[in-house]
């Protein structure tokens, strides 16, 4: 027979991991987000980029800095749009890394909740039963 102290005891660890659950799904839902937010900043680079093949060496480029449109070199703006584009896609690649990892550990928390869960089901039948 299972005391009521270890009944307690299993409660208090389901409801740590529960807390340590939902940390792990707020943390997968923000990386979302930003990953989102990378995934449209690629996008309107990328239609830069287009858009900048098309122009001709000599055609004038510039380049919006605070409320100021400054000139910009054609082979100048066409560089640093394509570093952007380098350094949005390695971001979202290290994103789904880390999204990736995080949810292995909400999978990894969820098997572990769903153990104790059977474990105190069965104390507590077994309780029922005296």
């Amino acid at each position: 027979m299972a005391s009521p102290s270890a009944l307690r005891e299993l409660q208090r660890d389901l409801e740590t991991k529960a807390n340590d659950l939902s940390k792990l799904q707020k943390d997968i839902a923000k990386n979302h987000q930003v990953r989102k937010k990378y995934t449209i900043q690629l996008g309107e680079n990328e239609l830069v980029l287009k858009e900048l093949d098309l122009l001709k060496e000599d055609a004038n480029v510039y380049k919006l800095i605070g409320p100021v449109l400054v000139k910009q070199d054609l082979a100048e703006a066409n560089a640093n749009v394509r570093k952007r584009i380098e350094y949005i896609s390695a971001e979202l690649k290290r994103l789904d890394g880390t999204v990736q990892d995080l949810e292995e550990k909400q999978n990894s928390k969820k098997d572990a909740i769903l153990k104790l869960q059977q474990r105190i089901q069965s104390l507590q039948a077994g309780k029922a039963k005296v």
